[in-house]
């Protein structure tokens, strides 16, 4: 039964995740999943990438978490439309969350609609939300045993956001494996190695996401 209940949940969030798309599409906004576990950097990574984007994209944000608005005050400082969702214990942000929270924001103002999704290397992945894109974050310091752990989300994901590479020298972490693993489990991964904190990799990264709005 338990299976049966689970293909229900995923076949009427993918029915609210389509409604979301077209949506989308209509107002004509290019929509990214951001995925990652609790600290892996997806909040920093959003402030640098607005902060070098928003003079070329109208962009706009929601944040999910299960409590708090702190996330939703960091990127609400840097002036753009921003929503927060509180799953209220939710390890995901799903299609009718993403649906109810879609009239506070200007859609048809926007280039480009980013939503931070509730930090969770697991069940992020599972659930579309109308998105065109899934992308993650890891940061450095949660391992390179993560990729084969978790191998869903590196394999649902366009693009992997290898943060905190300023730590490398104060871990025995082995980046190669990292990005080595991530692109056996999805070959066409597109990899990125970045330091919000110092600043490095960034510019590639933003120059990237910017071309999709284009494509």
């Amino acid at each position: 039964m338990k299976v049966k209940v689970v293909s229900r949940i995923l076949e009427a969030n993918e029915r609210i995740a389509e409604e979301n798309r077209k949506r989308f599409k209509e107002a004509g906004v290019f929509v990214a999943n951001l995925m990652g576990g609790p600290g892996a950097g997806k909040t920093s990574l959003l402030e640098q990438t607005i902060t070098r984007l928003k003079s070329h994209l109208r962009i706009g944000v929601i944040e999910g978490d299960i409590v708090g608005q702190d996330d939703a005050e960091r990127i609400g400082a840097l002036d753009i439309p921003v929503v927060q969702i509180n799953t209220g214990g939710a390890c995901h942000l799903d299609a009718n969350m993403i649906s109810e929270v879609l009239d506070d924001l200007p859609l048809k103002e926007l280039d480009m609609l980013i939503i931070e999704n509730v930090g969770n290397l697991v069940c992020p992945a599972e659930f579309k939300v109308g998105e065109d894109i899934k992308m993650m974050v890891l940061s450095i310091a949660e391992g390179h045993d993560k990729p084969l752990k978790y191998p869903l989300m590196f394999q649902e994901s366009s693009a992997l956001v290898l943060n905190k590479i300023d730590l490398l020298p104060y871990t025995k972490v082995d980046i190669n494996k990292m990005r080595n693993d991530s692109l056996a489990l999805n070959p066409k991964l597109k990899v990125f190695e970045v330091s919000c904190s110092a600043g490095t990799g960034i510019d590639a990264w933003a120059q990237w996401l910017n071309g999709l709005r284009s494509q």
